[in-house]
């Protein structure tokens, strides 16, 4: 491994890439297989072919490596939420929210693992934080007034039914649950004038 004087890995060296990547993926098999307060660092470690000092070196604990796991997520489903062009119809969300869905549907019990029933842990966290930020960002530059209010309810409720449709509190399919989602967050914007 490249250290810098300080001990600290280079992030843009391909070992450290690397390095990362197989300890992400090895947390989120951990977490296919049991929910993520069950899943020890030395399993995470011994999957990723590590050891626990090169895990440390890279992650300070199991919610920093968790939270960095749930990265890509969170940017497809903000992503997801914002792709859509010209005046919004509620009847129709955006493909690639129905996809987004449909991917994070396939692999509930990873995602139910990563953000626990109340929209908490690592990817409740982040997926709340990221979808502010955006929906913050849009609506400013959009000159929509309130943008502190529409962005934090826009967040709030998003990841408040993704937690609760991956627990079953709401029983959909997919496809269901974006039309549903897509009109709800629209009444949000709309509501807030």
């Amino acid at each position: 491994m490249t250290t810098e004087p300080d001990g600290q890995d280079r992030p843009g060296d391909p070992r450290t890439i690397r390095t990362r990547a197989r300890l992400r993926a090895a947390l989120l098999a951990e977490c296919e297989q049991r929910p993520l307060d069950q899943v020890s660092l030395s399993a995470v470690a011994r999957r990723a072919g590590v050891g626990r000092a090169t895990l440390y070196l890279h992650y300070e604990g199991l919610q920093a490596l968790a939270v960095d796991a749930c990265a890509d997520v969170v940017r497809q489903g903000v992503d997801a939420l914002h792709a859509w062009t010209g005046a919004p119809s509620p009847d129709a969300p955006p493909a690639p929210l129905t996809d987004f869905l449909v991917a994070v549907h396939r692999r509930a019990a990873l995602y139910r693992a990563l953000l626990p029933d109340g929209a908490g842990g690592p990817l409740g966290t982040l997926l709340h934080r990221e979808l502010r930020a955006r929906s913050h960002a849009e609506r400013v530059r959009a000159g929509a007034p309130y943008p502190d209010l529409a962005a934090a309810a826009t967040a709030a409720t998003f990841t408040g039914l993704l937690a609760d449709w991956l627990h079953g509190q709401v029983e959909l399919s997919p496809e269901d649950f974006a039309r549903h989602v897509w009109r709800l967050l629209l009444a949000v914007h709309r509501t807030i004038r």
